[in-house]
């Protein structure tokens, strides 16, 4: 694991081959510099390379930084990330059943308010309703810790607010516009790019704490995947983000998605709903569809109205309405 405190000679070895890599750096450069051994800057950059940063070595010149890395590293998704409290603590693991479990563990330290835990690959990654959610390396896999002021009630629309941010985020870094699939899927074409999950404490009727997770399919082989999920109850295919737009770096998207994030958690905070609903709707694949919406407890077919001011799905079946708190939705022919 790492963390956004954790390693602070290795990133001040990364930061000055990143402030300086238009030149090669000597060993010893490095070391007066940073006042570290010549030692501690060879073990650092044998470390920078197998995070998968590209450094160069050349006999009597030194070290030059020629590409970084891809990896959601700590310190690369706070470094200049502009938000108040949303990821401004970050821990990163190769390989983790999941991140959801893992900031569950965390969530007990108020201390962690914001913090986001991001995994390279999930070896027990869930959706919602227990799901089995495939994370391979090549996706984001995240989950973010929070202690909200908000209403118990708003708890249900959390999990939509933030599909609603991640959807603004990859229009800003991707310039596309994925739609939102009631209750908090994100899709283009029809096909899911991204989901969300919530898990929330409550103690005499507040929220203690809440972990939102996130996955995104960023770079895919998406082939591999539908062949994994064919069958499965209410799948409706995989797309993947990077075939959209190679040069997009996960980073940026990430500390867009944050920002985002945080704009839309204040608004809920201070009891904002209304815009968030308007919004999410502007985006939705859902309303005005005819629907078969599949809860525990029973099948509704109609059209999809609306969503309430609680996140709850309004759905219209021979003039009788039906609120739906959760449940999958299939989209039917017009």
């Amino acid at each position: 694991m790492y963390s956004s405190f954790d390693n602070p000679g290795l990133v001040k070895v990364l930061r000055f081959l990143q402030t300086h890599n238009t030149e090669y750096l000597s060993g010893q450069d490095l070391s007066d510099v940073l006042r570290i051994s010549r030692v501690a800057v060879w073990k650092h950059i044998k470390k920078i390379q197998e995070l998968g940063y590209a450094v160069e070595s050349k006999q009597k010149l030194g070290y030059k930084l020629t590409a970084n890395s891809e990896l959601l590293l700590p310190w690369e998704i706070t470094s200049n990330l502009k938000t108040g409290i949303v990821g401004k603590q970050a821990y990163y693991f190769d390989t983790v059943d999941s991140t959801q479990n893992q900031a569950l563990k965390m969530a007990e330290d108020v201390a962690k308010d914001g913090a986001i835990i991001v995994a390279a690959k999930q070896t027990g990654g869930r959706g919602r309703s227990g799901r089995r959610w495939i994370s391979p390396k090549g996706g984001i896999w995240i989950s973010i810790i929070l202690h909200p002021k908000f209403d118990i009630s708003r708890t249900t629309l959390f999990p939509i607010a933030a599909s609603l941010a991640l959807s603004i985020a990859i229009e800003k870094t991707f310039s596309i516009r994925p739609e939102l699939k009631w209750p908090n899927d994100l899709t283009i074409k029809g096909k899911k790019v991204a989901g969300m999950l919530v898990d929330v404490s409550l103690e005499s009727n507040k929220i203690e704490k809440l972990v939102l997770g996130v996955g995104i399919n960023f770079d895919l082989n998406v082939k591999q995947i539908e062949r994994a999920l064919k069958g499965t109850q209410n799948f409706y295919g995989v797309a993947s983000l990077r075939k959209h737009k190679q040069e997009v770096k996960p980073i940026h998207l990430i500390q867009t998605f944050l920002v985002e994030l945080e704009k839309i958690y204040k608004s809920l905070n201070a009891k904002q709903t209304k815009k968030i609903i308007s919004e999410w709707t502007k985006r939705s694949s859902t309303i005005g569809k005819n629907v078969v919406l599949d809860t525990t407890e029973s099948k509704i077919k109609g059209k999809a109205i609306k969503i309430d001011e609680d996140g709850a799905l309004i759905i219209l079946e021979n003039k009788k309405s039906h609120k739906v708190i959760a449940g999958d939705v299939i989209h039917l022919e017009k």
